[in-house]
């Protein structure tokens, strides 16, 4: 029997890798074809997004989508890592650290950024990780990105020692890394920093309201299903009968409008049929879900 195809919003415990979540989703599920959208570092938490089955499809364009976090950021010691999973490699006493120069320095790391990777990341150079390459003692330097931070507000403040810890919310494209705002933020402010916590609170229209633990779905396992996972995040296309029969076999239909973001389509009788995209005024196939 074909396990059923759909996403799981899990919430994901710290440290398990999301490869090891994956696996577990694999048991729970009866089947391999598993993926998840979005990767979070083993002490993170909160929502990752798992496709079963034909669902798989759809991660890589949720993948794209926006991101909320909640973060702790620890002010005057800095890691190699950028979070408490690395090495700390200097201590600076915070003294006479202001509010005020603190909001300053988040609000220059908002907006369209150019935010360099950490080292200790999953990123490919010539063939390898970057956290391969790093821990061979040959550390890549790895370019700049563009990236997004939507928001990056501070919550609250508290002295631990002669450290500080700040709590943050952010909002931010794909592609961006918490780890690094921490890192850039210390060196801002010249007292070096690192993440003590990282939760995902949000993926595109799935939230941590969503999110299911790893034990309650081993009690209870149940997916979103496709038709209703694409719907929640992506426009919607009604199809007639004769388009969704030209769509589940390749062929183009006439652009609707201007977006040319993925729609989702659906047939008559509320089945997703593909994920579509407008170009040139025609609307073609991303990935189609009937046989």
């Amino acid at each position: 029997m074909t396990a059923a195809s759909g996403l799981v919003i899990v919430d994901k415990p710290a440290g398990p890798t999301s490869h090891d979540v994956v696996a577990r989703i694999r048991r729970l599920a009866g089947t391999r074809r598993v993926g998840h959208a979005g990767t979070l570092d083993p002490m993170a938490t909160g929502v990752l997004v798992v496709g079963v089955e034909k669902a798989t499809r759809l991660l890589g364009h949720l993948a794209l989508t926006e991101k909320d976090y909640a973060a702790t950021i620890r002010l005057g010691q800095a890691t190699d890592s950028g979070d408490a999973d690395g090495e700390i490699i200097s201590v600076v006493p915070v003294a006479g650290l202001s509010a005020a120069a603190l909001t300053a320095a988040l609000a220059a790391l908002t907006g369209e950024i150019q935010q360099v990777p950490p080292g200790i990341s999953a990123i490919k150079v010539a063939g390898k990780r970057a956290y391969q390459l790093t821990r061979e003692g040959a550390a890549p330097q790895l370019a700049a990105r563009t990236v997004t931070v939507r928001e990056l507000v501070l919550q609250s403040v508290r002295p631990v020692g002669q450290l500080l810890d700040a709590d943050v919310t952010v909002t931010c494209s794909s592609g961006t890394y918490v780890r690094a705002i921490a890192r850039d933020l210390g060196a801002a402010l010249g007292v070096g920093g690192h993440l003590t916590a990282l939760r995902r609170t949000r993926v595109g229209p799935y939230t941590i309201a969503m999110a299911r633990s790893l034990d309650d779905l081993a009690a209870s396992f149940a997916v979103i299903p496709l038709a209703d996972a694409a719907a929640a995040a992506f426009p919607r296309r009604e199809l007639t009968a004769e388009e969704a029969a030209k769509v589940a076999h390749g062929a183009r239909l006439p652009a609707l409008g201007a977006d040319s973001g993925p729609v989702a389509a659906y047939s008559p009788d509320g089945m997703l049929v593909a994920l579509l995209t407008q170009e040139a005024g025609q609307a073609r196939s991303l990935a189609v879900f009937v046989p």
